[in-house]
């Protein structure tokens, strides 16, 4: 008998039968991981290590798959607009998402309409923020260039040039920062009031408040966001590929490293060595998850290490 079939033999009937509804619920839950998230990820490492496309047989070619990433240009441009797009779209997002939840945090008339507003983008899809923001981006009829023809500014031609395409992903993803914004306004709450009255009676000013209170007792709300902002930017796919009609151009300019993984696996039919992609893209999201989580002793503050 093993060690469980002899600690389940030891229990009592009633505690038998609480052990039983305990599996029997977990269940369907656990046959959904096995068979679509452990096996996929599983077999997705041994495709890694083969020549295989749809309909074949997958052909082991050991680290070959790896080989070709060190010299495969695309990969090295995709990983370059990816660095480049979260490096942008991370720090900015959370800036604006602070603002905006400090401001939404007054008491002001009718601040649950605003805060309704504010968190509207986030619940509509990717695809659909996407190709509202290609009307916005239009270098002819586009609503920015419009705007700054107003003004006697002939506007860029954003997604269709190369030198803003990514910086137009960029700005697009500051649009939809609903989610974070709550997430800070739950932390804003959670600060206690005590902490900015005394801060008055010292005579700090707004900006001392800020950055001796406020962010540090936010910081740990900060640290979360920053984890998931940056796992999911790493990610990133349905904007560059709305914007650039599935072409990741102007000339590889919004290429993300999703966007390449799916032409190499559904378009050139390459599953093999999109597999290995995917998990080169998981070992990088571990390792600056990792860093990020090192780095939070140096900057996070938590109530309870007083």
């Amino acid at each position: 008998m093993t060690l469980l079939t002899k600690r389940f033999a030891r229990m009592s009937p009633a505690a038998r039968r609480e052990a039983l509804t305990f599996y029997v619920c977990i269940l369907p839950w656990l046959l959904g991981f096995i068979i679509f998230v452990a096996y996929p990820m599983f077999r997705s490492l041994y495709l890694s290590f083969t020549n295989y496309q749809i309909g074949r047989t997958p052909i082991w070619i050991g680290m070959a798959n790896f080989e070709r990433l060190v010299r495969d240009g695309n990969f090295w441009q995709s990983l370059k607009v990816t660095a480049l797009y979260t490096l942008g779209s991370v720090p900015g997002s959370t800036i604006l998402a602070i603002g905006i939840a400090m401001l939404l945090a007054q008491k002001v008339r009718f601040v649950s309409v605003w805060r309704t507003i504010y968190f509207l983008p986030s619940v509509v899809s990717a695809v659909a923020v996407a190709v509202l923001w290609s009307y916005v981006f239009n270098p002819e009829y586009g609503l920015i260039n419009s705007l700054l023809a107003l003004v006697g500014i002939k506007g860029p031609g954003w997604v269709t040039s190369e030198d803003w395409a990514l910086p137009s992903l960029i700005i697009m993803s500051w649009w939809v920062i609903g989610g974070q914004i709550v997430i800070y306004l739950a932390g804003l709450k959670n600060i206690p009031n005590e902490f900015y009255e005394v801060a008055d009676i010292d005579g700090a000013g707004p900006w001392t408040k800020f950055w001796r209170i406020t962010v540090p007792m936010l910081s740990p709300t900060i640290f979360f966001n920053l984890v998931i902002g940056f796992i999911g930017a790493l990610q990133v796919f349905e904007g560059p590929w709305i914007l650039s009609g599935g072409r990741g151009g102007p000339n590889r300019a919004t290429l993300t490293y999703m966007m390449n993984l799916y032409k190499q696996g559904f378009e050139l039919g390459s599953l093999g060595y999109a597999s290995a992609l995917a998990w080169v893209l998981f070992v990088i999201i571990i390792i600056l998850t990792a860093l990020i989580i090192r780095s939070s002793s140096f900057w996070v503050y938590y109530e309870a290490k007083r």
